[in-house]
């Protein structure tokens, strides 16, 4: 375990909550922040502290890890009424820094990290991948673009979170261009993998054969293995809802673009998880994505 550090969660959410408990676990000073209050409830379940505002639990933290849904969202959690850049400097004058974990253009991770710099307030760009489980385990990924030093100031804390970190480099919006990249190809490889299992579904092969098959062999993705086995049991249940891998393969989509890149595959992607929202599966797991794939599919058939 590394030297203990004030650690402020904002976002308790499928991978905000597990993360604070896995860093409370581990001996770290944790509060938590949510606007949701069924969110603190069950942050208070779990024997996670509450502040009342972002500006609040700036005040009494070292290292502030943001995660929740969108751009939007971090703008009002950093620079809103009670946002952080309220916060009054504690009395040593050292300004929490801000961790950036959630997925968003690096357009926007960069532009977060130079108006916080105003503020006197270093950023890393950090998003994470892996899922709820590994988030509580600490064994997800964590790919971290930000300062050297800043980067080696939370090397402990970067290890408690994951198994794997990555160090992008020093420009912000670096890891935000490593998260959609992966993005991308995650949202491929479910999209192509919920229509091979339907297809085999349809033509009258058992689905679980099937997945085994798939599983054991070339056409395998670890995506697949984890959402489809959700899917052969019809469990929705969301651990990563439907509309927020659609928010990703959106911005990965438009990013490539941006940079002059065609992405046939990825635009396929988006319209079958645009196809899940629009059917509205917004709030499932995004296993449901094999239900706009084939609005027939019936694990049970």
């Amino acid at each position: 375990m590394s030297i203990p550090v004030r650690i402020g969660v904002v976002g308790i959410g499928a991978m905000g909550l597990p993360i604070a408990t896995n860093l409370q676990r581990k001996g770290h000073a944790v509060r938590v922040r949510d606007i949701r209050e069924s969110a603190l409830q069950v942050a208070a379940e779990s024997g996670l502290a509450a502040c009342g505002s972002a500006r609040e639990l700036a005040a009494c933290s070292d290292l502030l890890i943001v995660v929740v849904v969108d751009a939007a969202q971090i703008d009002e959690v950093l620079f809103g009424a009670d946002g952080v850049v309220q916060a009054a400097p504690p009395a040593a004058g050292a300004r929490p820094a801000v961790m950036l974990c959630s997925t968003i253009a690096p357009q926007d991770s960069a532009q977060f990290g130079r108006r916080l710099a105003e503020a006197g307030i270093a950023t890393l760009d950090a998003p994470i991948s892996g899922g709820p489980v590994r988030a509580g385990n600490g064994t997800m990924s964590i790919m971290v673009a930000g300062d050297r030093a800043l980067v080696e100031q939370f090397d402990g804390v970067l290890h408690d979170m994951a198994s794997k970190v990555f160090r992008i480099g020093e420009t912000l919006g670096d890891g935000a261009k490593t998260k959609l990249v992966n993005n991308l190809l995650a949202g491929i490889n479910l999209a192509a993998g919920a229509e091979a299992l339907a297809l085999g579904t349809r033509l009258g092969l058992d689905p679980r054969q099937l997945f085994d098959v798939i599983c054991a062999s070339s056409g395998a993705s670890w995506i697949f293995e984890d959402r489809m086995a959700r899917a052969l049991v019809d469990d929705y249940v969301p651990r990563a809802q439907t509309r927020i891998l659609t928010k990703d393969v959106g911005l990965a989509v438009r990013m490539a673009a941006a940079a002059d890149i065609e992405t046939p595959f990825g635009r396929e992607a988006l319209r079958a998880f645009e196809a899940a929202v629009a059917a509205g599966l917004a709030d499932e797991d995004d296993a449901a994505v094999i239900k706009s794939v084939a609005p027939e599919f019936n694990a049970g058939a």
